[in-house]
């Protein structure tokens, strides 16, 4: 397998470059949530459909996966790992964080279902074990409660905790996280060190440009922002290259280089661009011998689920092709941290 050395972009203050001579990475993270993904741990009826075809996603996925031999973290909010209502509620973290206007799940726990089978949009263990069984699947963490460490009226004291019930709720399943994707891409270095205090050893930093940073949701969420990581996904507006992994305290933060984006109906015309991209990005990474950071949320998949899946094994084929031409490696994040520490975490 040739070697290579990762990007030599500089990093960011308060973070040192992880070199290693290694096969360019390539890696696949997904946001695994459900309903706790919104803002109050409710659903609507508008947003039903994407649940539920969630739980035909996962399944779906895992066999494609398997198929293409891809590697993947799962990270998932912390309540999913449980089929009854009474068993969640004995993990519920001793702080909470009451959040400026309303969000938040716990005010809504009275409104979920007893177990599994009469609330699929509260409960995922039995896909939670299914994603166990499969090699080359690692299970992370998405927080407890889907946490946002951004927003008004959380603390640190709140996150830990939230943090410690995640550890809980996955050691009871015989797997510990040490992989972290922080809910809405929210974060910072409080929240790292509180982590790694932990034992989790890796997580997804943001990929480039402004419209990617770490805010709260008013900020990601304005106007011009969204509008330029939409066109993102099309055009290069935040750069074609891979991601240079980078050593954050004790952690190892393997920034996000590309959102798989789902089918849109609207923009049909433009799937070919939306392919171009991501091929142009993989292909680059690759070249430059550095790391290629993939990742979507299963319910994104759950709409269209045919044509997204269609969408991504034309991907996973691709990663074929970098595989044989480049010696491209898939791995889960805590193997790419491993990896680019050189095995010293």
């Amino acid at each position: 397998m040739p070697t290579s050395t990762f990007d030599p972009a500089p990093a960011s203050a308060g973070q040192r470059r992880v070199h290693a001579r290694r096969a360019p990475l390539f890696l696949i993270s997904l946001d695994f949530e459900l309903a706790w993904g919104t803002w109050d741990g409710t659903v609507d009826a508008a947003y039903r459909g994407n649940i539920l075809g969630a739980r035909q996603a996962v399944p779906a996925l895992l066999d494609l996966f398997q198929r293409y031999q891809v590697r993947a973290t799962w990270a998932a909010v912390g309540m999913l790992l449980f089929d009854s209502r009474k068993e969640l509620l004995r993990y519920l973290p001793d702080t909470r964080p009451v959040y400026a206007g309303g969000i938040g799940p716990y005010r809504h726990l009275h409104e979920i279902g007893d177990d599994e089978r009469s609330d699929p949009y509260h409960y995922a263990l039995s896909l939670i074990r299914m994603i166990l069984a499969r090699d080359g699947m690692e299970l992370g963490s998405h927080t407890f409660s889907h946490y946002y460490c951004l927003e008004t009226g959380q603390t640190v004291r709140d996150f830990a905790a939230d943090m410690e019930s995640s550890v809980a709720a996955a050691e009871r399943l015989d797997a510990r996280p040490v992989s972290l994707v922080f809910p809405c891409n929210q974060y910072a270095a409080e929240h790292l060190d509180t982590c790694s205090a932990l034992g989790f050893r890796a997580f997804r930093g943001n990929a480039a440009g402004r419209m990617h940073a770490a805010g709260a949701t008013g900020i990601q969420r304005s106007g011009p922002r969204r509008a330029a990581r939409l066109l993102d996904a099309y055009v290069d507006l935040s750069g074609v290259g891979g991601v240079s992994p980078c050593a954050e305290g004790r952690l190892v933060n393997l920034p996000s280089t590309r959102f798989l984006r789902p089918f849109c109906g609207s923009l049909r015309v433009l799937e070919p661009l939306r392919m171009k991209r991501i091929r142009n990005a993989m292909t680059a990474a690759a070249q430059a011998g550095s790391c290629f950071h993939m990742w979507w949320h299963p319910h994104n998949f759950g709409r269209n689920l045919g044509r997204n899946m269609r969408f991504l094994e034309d991907v996973l084929k691709h990663h074929l092709v970098l595989r044989e031409r480049y010696g491209v490696m898939s791995v889960t994040m805590r193997e790419a941290a491993l990896t680019v520490s050189g095995g010293a975490l």
